[in-house]
């Protein structure tokens, strides 16, 4: 009788467990699969030799990357960009139920791509960004950047053949800006072609066509002054006024600098004008001024609405109510 009854249990057991296993089986998976994901070592790619050290108050270098929060991805999307990595893989833990959700917003939100691309030098900063995404939650970077090695020595040697002639040292900072500001104005044209059809032959819109070609937009006339400002380690960031939906208003671009503990405004761009003479006109309207002497200088008998900024995102500028 009890060889009997000791030969039914093992498959009553055999039984219990498989019916265990098999309701329990989708917990064991998530269990494991975060185990291997924690498991998971993030690489740590060389850095470009062109890392900011400021710190900025919108986006921050990430202590962590494991994100719990919208505002940790947004500082480890910044601190891969802005040590200039080319790829970077990093991973959602369990306890951040939206990071998926979250990271394919923010991979496809151009306005905040375009501000976070601001903090950073401009051979980091970036023409496009692949991402791509697993259920898992491995998520993997793919920067494209505008600034090719050729293009950064070219540049490098170029900025300084300009400051070792224009540029002495018994110079103050303020008159250092002054006259780097004065020779890109005074030997670049504003690219009117690539202004009204989204074409040209030349570079304008990086700190090449200006420094090299001669021309530039207001991307190129902005990443030329903050090239100049980096090599003399004034904290700086560029700021943008992105193009609205459904509006004739459209997007621009200038410098930020901090000097003598104050934030100010810079826009080449606008200090070199587009004259219906054909004659190049020089001007210092937007030469170092305050958030308010811009509201100032914008004012008028025809106002100006491209420098119009989100004060939540650079915080630097905005001014204390008194």
């Amino acid at each position: 009788m009890n060889q009997i009854l000791s030969k039914a249990i093992v498959p009553i057991l055999c039984l219990i467990v498989v019916v265990f296993v098999f309701f329990q089986f989708p917990k064991w998976t998530d269990t494991l699969a975060t185990f291997v994901i924690h498991d998971k070592e993030i690489l740590i790619p060389e850095d470009t030799p062109y890392v900011k050290k400021t710190t900025f108050t919108f986006v921050q270098e990430a202590t962590s990357f494991i994100p719990y929060s919208k505002g940790d991805l947004k500082n480890i999307f910044y601190t891969v960009v802005n040590h200039g990595w080319k790829e970077f893989t990093f991973y959602c833990p369990e306890e951040y139920k939206n990071c998926i959700k979250d990271i394919k917003e923010m991979s496809s939100n151009q306005d905040l791509l375009t501000h976070v691309n601001n903090y950073v030098h401009p051979y980091n900063g970036f023409s496009s960004v692949e991402t791509t995404i697993n259920e898992n939650g491995e998520i993997h970077m793919l920067i494209h950047y505008f600034y090719d090695k050729q293009m950064m020595n070219d540049l490098n040697q170029r900025v300084n053949q300009i400051y070792d002639a224009i540029i002495s040292e018994e110079m103050s900072t303020y008159d250092k800006i002054l006259a780097i500001h004065d020779y890109i104005i005074n030997h670049t044209k504003y690219d009117v072609e690539r202004n009204n059809d989204g074409t040209s032959r030349y570079n304008s819109y990086l700190a090449y066509g200006p420094l090299i070609e001669g021309l530039a937009t207001c991307n190129g006339y902005t990443d030329a002054m903050a090239l100049f400002l980096e090599k003399m380690n004034i904290p700086n960031f560029k700021v943008a006024r992105t193009p609205e939906e459904n509006s004739d208003k459209e997007g621009h671009v200038w410098n930020a600098l901090y000097l003598n503990n104050t934030w100010y405004h810079l826009d080449l761009t606008w200090d070199d004008p587009v004259s219906k003479d054909g004659k190049d006109y020089l001007q210092h309207k937007y030469f170092l001024i305050t958030t308010s002497q811009l509201k100032e200088a914008d004012e008028g008998e025809i106002q100006v609405t491209e420098h119009e900024f989100k004060e939540n995102i650079y915080i630097e500028l905005k001014e204390k109510q008194e």
